[in-house]
């Protein structure tokens, strides 16, 4: 037997020291959060996205009664991005989150669904994509989704 390691690289640090244009990014999702429809967990995450033509594009999670239906706010995002865009890549993806106190504290790492549509998404663009979780104070960010999903589940699997 042969034991393996992956080595997960992640950037870490305050708000302040994203670029403009990401700390913009990080107020948009904020915002997005605030009008996210969860009557039931009352968790709100908002999700902001710039393509690379400098289109912005925000989401929100939207929940449902019949817990299933309800989607993440990254994989509205993705999907609006998608079907309004659909030849202009992603360039980078934000993530914030709200409990009924407010921001949370630390960043939001996306749940299994939404790193599985991310890297997809990556995978069809053929171009890496930055995402940032950011909390209230401090964000973590990716250079890539393949870093949050290092067994990836692809079209390679298929055949």
């Amino acid at each position: 037997m042969i034991k393996k390691e992956w080595n997960f690289c992640y950037e870490s640090g305050i708000i302040e020291e994203l670029t403009t244009t990401e700390q913009e990014l990080v107020q948009q999702a904020r915002q997005a959060a605030t009008e996210a429809y969860a009557p039931y967990s009352h968790f709100r995450v908002g999700c902001a996205l710039e393509l690379t033509d400098g289109t912005i594009l925000t989401g929100n999670n939207q929940e449902n009664a019949s817990y299933p239906c309800g989607i993440c706010a990254e994989r509205t995002t993705l999907h609006y991005a998608q079907a309004t865009h659909p030849r202009t890549p992603i360039k980078r993806l934000i993530i914030v989150a709200e409990n009924p106190n407010g921001l949370t504290s630390n960043p939001l790492p996306p749940c299994g669904l939404c790193r599985q549509s991310l890297l997809e998404a990556e995978n069809r663009q053929a171009s890496p994509l930055r995402i940032i979780m950011a909390g209230s104070h401090e964000y973590w960010a990716v250079d890539s989704a393949a870093s949050l999903l290092p067994l990836q589940f692809d079209a390679k699997n298929l055949g």
